[in-house]
């Protein structure tokens, strides 16, 4: 499996997940023409893809999709309750309603409900015996994931903010509320504690993902996560950091 961030943080998101036979989108929340481009950075047609799968419909993760679709006739692949937003700016004929367990060519993908405030979705990625965990925007993860997660190879999870730069940051008080909330998103902290509990030997690679711009610092994510996982047995891992305007490099598994 190989995987490229295209883009992360609030102001667009766009994954690129690779197996032998198939490639396709996590969110794109980038244009099209952005992503064509760092596609071609890696000698990818962007007309090679096999398919789009949509978390959640907030503007940072589909506000290029309209753009994508029209170019390039692309499938995407979203859940029931997704789709009542979908619609308004993609054709149903392009979306696939999927349930909690699907293909899309030979990359296997489970769903994971998570905690935002619109119907949203993490995934657990398998092909040919390596698997990878993708989590951003929720307030937490549920425990009945936690065993579903453990060991991957590969996790994307966002490290959103540090609580004590958003509690006194500029946010008024009701979004700081909200981003701290259950129905908001993870802080450096809490990602932190949940990846010592199921980061294992697999784990090769772990991207810090959605990390904001006013309330955290791409040094204080990494900082504080590790600081989190310092007495973990589990040390053979890189741990990535990714930028909303900077692509990350390739990795393969």
């Amino acid at each position: 499996m190989k995987v490229k961030i295209i883009a992360s943080g609030s102001k667009g998101n766009c994954t690129l997940v690779m197996s032998q036979n198939t490639k396709i989108l996590i969110d794109v929340g980038v244009s099209s023409t952005y992503i064509k481009n760092s596609l071609e950075l890696s000698n990818i047609d962007i007309n090679t893809l096999d398919g789009v799968l949509i978390s959640h419909t907030h503007s940072d993760h589909i506000k290029g999709l309209a753009q994508i679709i029209k170019k390039y006739k692309l499938k995407v692949y979203a859940t029931l309750k997704l789709l009542y937003d979908l619609v308004k700016i993609i054709p149903i004929e392009s979306i696939v309603v999927v349930d909690e367990q699907f293909e899309i060519g030979d990359i296997n993908i489970l769903l994971m409900e998570t905690s935002h405030d619109v119907p949203s979705y993490g995934f657990i990625i398998e092909n040919n015996g390596v698997s990878m965990v993708y989590i951003t925007d929720t307030g937490y993860i549920n425990k009945k994931y936690h065993e579903l997660t453990i060991n991957k190879d590969i996790y994307i999870i966002e490290s959103n903010h540090d609580e004590e730069m958003l509690m006194n940051g500029p946010y008024p008080y009701h979004l700081k509320q909200r981003v701290i909330s259950d129905k908001g998103h993870l802080s450096n902290h809490y990602t932190g504690k949940y990846l010592t509990k199921v980061i294992g030997s697999n784990t090769k690679y772990i991207f810090l993902a959605h990390i904001s711009e006013n309330n955290n610092t791409y040094d204080l994510a990494l900082t504080q996560v590790k600081e989190e996982l310092i007495n973990s047995q589990f040390k053979n891992y890189e741990m990535i950091v990714t930028h909303q305007n900077e692509e990350t490099k390739m990795i393969e598994v």
